[in-house]
């Protein structure tokens, strides 16, 4: 997501990142076509010539791409569309793995499901996914596959750090049961857990303007309680961070967005860190299992959340009586 105008718009220099860390053993790089409108996609396609047997490719669909209503969302239509632009961008013939960016509630996942199965069978795509799905979407959407005999999604994108914990309570078990991959995003929770976002200190970073989350006081009060754990534990913020995410059994891989060199090199340098039980427990201290500390901007609300009038009565129809 950090390659393109919205975060490093040089291309040769993204492209010097991902072959560093190809050089350093990932084999595995996900995108969107939403990410700075088909640019990432575009800078992917272009780092991975000559190399593209050797990765792991995803990317997704479903955000706008555009001011039509039918450049958006989970519709058979739209997947078809969007596939060979992806395909075109990415400059490859297949997708390794190739998910729906958020449920779309306007959208039948028998339709999603089908469209997605054709795309297999045709050879473009090879794997299926969800993000940011909640559990039971999850299991209607395993359900639904099976009792129509279309291909199920076998990974789960959703966003898990020490901050956000929510996912441990149904979405990791359920993924679990039904033998998905779990590949988590923001494990360093848009950069609080890096250390650089302090209660009551100025930040050098830009993107605190546009994220509510990172100037959440219940967010801050979590960050200044793991600050002095991470010293203890004689590690940088950002290795306890992924070392965290990577120590639940349920999580496959957890995805990192280097915008430059260095934010990689310091990523690699914690490959081989682990936690000990003792620091997990702390950890649990100060985020109890299963809880968020506040909501990311860009998290998936459900319908049912997000709009006020499918949790309202109308009016006349509110009182008790």
């Amino acid at each position: 997501m950090t390659f393109g105008a919205v975060g490093n718009p040089d291309h040769d220099d993204s492209i010097k990142i991902i072959h560093k860390a190809l050089d350093a053993g990932i084999n595995f790089v996900d995108t969107a076509d939403a990410y700075s409108h088909g640019e990432s996609e575009e800078i992917v396609g272009k780092a991975l010539k000559g190399r593209r047997d050797d990765v792991v490719l995803a990317t997704k669909l479903h955000l706008p791409m555009g001011d039509d209503p039918n450049q958006r969302g989970n519709s058979r239509r739209w997947i078809m569309t969007a596939v060979e632009n992806s395909l075109r961008r990415l400059q490859t013939d297949h997708l390794d793995l190739y998910q729906i960016h958020r449920p779309d509630p306007d959208t039948d996942i028998e339709e999603t499901l089908s469209a997605l199965s054709d795309l297999i069978h045709s050879g473009k795509v090879r794997m299926i996914g969800s993000s940011t799905m909640p559990a039971s979407d999850i299991v209607e959407a395993q359900w639904v596959a099976e009792r129509r005999g279309l291909e199920r999604f076998r990974t789960e994108q959703p966003t898990y750090s020490i901050l956000n914990r929510g996912i441990e309570a149904e979405v990791l078990p359920v993924a679990q049961r039904f033998g998905m991959g779990t590949l988590v995003w923001s494990p360093l929770a848009q950069g609080l857990l890096t250390g650089r976002i302090r209660k009551g200190q100025q930040t050098d970073l830009r993107r605190v303007a546009y994220f509510k989350h990172l100037s959440d006081e219940r967010r801050l009060d979590a960050v200044e309680q793991i600050i002095p754990l991470a010293e203890e534990a004689g590690l940088p913020m950002t290795h306890l961070a992924m070392a965290f995410a990577i120590a639940h059994p349920g999580v496959t891989s957890a995805i990192i967005g280097p915008r430059t060199m260095e934010h990689l090199d310091d990523l690699l340098a914690g490959l081989d860190v682990t936690l000990t039980d003792e620091i997990l427990d702390r950890i649990d201290e100060i985020v109890p299992p299963g809880t968020d500390v506040g909501t990311l901007d860009m998290a998936y609300k459900p319908a049912a959340i997000e709009r006020a009038r499918l949790r309202r009565r109308p009016l006349d129809e509110r009182a008790a009586a």
